[in-house]
């Protein structure tokens, strides 16, 4: 991985492994690490790591966020958002740091706001979801390199 990602007094409590994969919202502490499919929202994590052959189709509201494979929705960020060089991120990212190695694929704004200033707008934002709506019909199948449409 990079030496970027620093896992110092946290530890993995949850995990998706590769071949598996979860739909569902998700709301924990600790490391949330993805090697398979996830799709849902994740919320209040200290930190999210999704490895080089993991796909997530969600929000993800986190302290630190690790990008080794694909995102596919907004990331927000307390801490930092680190994209490895075999990651690829489909969406917003918000966050006081952001760490991006050659070779990454971002598609989306990038903001870089304390996190205080996040939650008031946040807060004084007047649409009924948190979440952001998912305007586009792709699914992140087709970045999976034994998918075969039709």
């Amino acid at each position: 991985m990079s030496e970027q990602l620093d896992l110092n007094g946290v530890f993995i409590n949850s995990i998706i492994g590769e071949g598996a994969a979860f739909s569902g919202d998700i709301s924990m502490s600790g490391l949330f690490r993805i090697d398979g499919d996830f799709r849902g929202n994740i919320e209040k994590a200290d930190k999210v790591l999704i490895g080089r052959n993991g796909r997530a189709e969600c929000s993800i509201y986190a302290g630190t966020v690790v990008v080794g494979g694909v995102v596919k929705g907004d990331i927000y960020s307390t801490e930092k958002v680190v994209v490895l060089s075999t990651g690829m991120v489909l969406g917003n990212v918000t966050t006081p740091r952001l760490l991006v190695e050659d070779g990454v694929v971002l598609n989306g704004r990038c903001k870089i706001i304390s996190f205080q200033e996040e939650q008031k707008n946040r807060e004084s934002d007047s649409s009924d979801s948190v979440y952001p709506q998912d305007t586009t019909d792709q699914s992140i199948d087709r970045y999976n390199p034994l998918y075969k449409s039709g």
